[in-house]
């Protein structure tokens, strides 16, 4: 009865072998400061004072491996910068600049002075100051010859965009001009209506519809720029002639 309660309830039995597990891991994770605690901590150790020594000497030792490590990377760091400094002035010694301002530096004695090494140096300078001027010269002609060739592009365009003609906007229009009775004259009013001259109106052909009744009306083509005339100038100008015309209507309206 006591075994089949033991069973059914959730004891840990071997929770000591974890615990032992557990603890040997972190002791192996933190070193041998670690170790020497955990021997300071078991059964059999000493306590007390002796304990505290033999860690605290751990502790010095462990410092002073730490202290000759630096100490070597500090040597390292002073010979790679000592090799820098000797490797700049060679750099130094080499750079043109360096060459140049190097004669400066010699000393002559009054008594062995040359007059033509000067005038050598003289020359030199006043050439340097000679090639300085012309290359300066140069750029500014430079800028000059790349005005006068945009502005030479400038006026080409603009003369080709000149000679280039110009798309005049057309319409074509159907006209429905309307007498009053069938005693008009169709043919005089068709004289009235071409008698209309306008700039940019050109008349085309036209014809006679019947309407009913005997009466017919006058249908005339005609071709106007769209900037120059418009419809209502000429239903304007054609209902004028009052004594043929009834009405005008627009039968058809295209775009050329």
């Amino acid at each position: 009865m006591a075994t089949n309660f033991l069973v059914h309830e959730k004891i840990w039995f071997d929770k000591f072998k974890y615990d032992d597990a557990e603890r040997k891991f972190y002791e192996q994770m933190n070193g041998p400061v670690a170790g020497s605690s955990r021997q300071s901590s078991g059964p059999g150790a000493s306590s007390g004072p002796g304990g505290d020594h033999s860690e605290l000497v751990v502790r010095i030792a462990s410092l002073e491996v730490e202290n000759q490590s630096l100490r070597g990377v500090v040597q390292d760091l002073q010979q790679a910068i000592s090799k820098l400094e000797a490797r700049l002035s060679a750099l130094e010694k080499s750079s043109p600049a360096h060459r140049a301002t190097a004669p400066q530096t010699q000393h002559v004695s009054p008594m062995r002075q040359v007059e033509p090494p000067t005038r050598k140096a003289a020359t030199a300078t006043e050439d340097d100051e000679d090639d300085d001027i012309d290359l300066f010269g140069s750029d500014e002609e430079e800028d000059k010859e790349a005005a006068k060739l945009r502005e030479e592009r400038l006026r080409q365009y603009a003369e080709k965009k000149a000679k280039k003609p110009v798309l005049v906007a057309k319409s074509s229009i159907l006209l429905d001009v309307k007498p009053w009775d069938d005693e008009t004259d169709m043919a005089q009013l068709e004289a009235c209506v071409r008698s209309i001259q306008l700039d940019g109106l050109t008349w085309g052909g036209s014809k006679l519809v019947p309407v009913g009744y005997g009466i017919r009306k006058l249908q005339i083509q005609c071709v106007v720029e769209d900037d120059k005339v418009g419809t209502d100038l000429l239903e304007e100008e054609i209902t004028k002639f009052e004594e043929h015309v009834q009405s005008v209507d627009i039968a058809a309206f295209n775009k050329i």
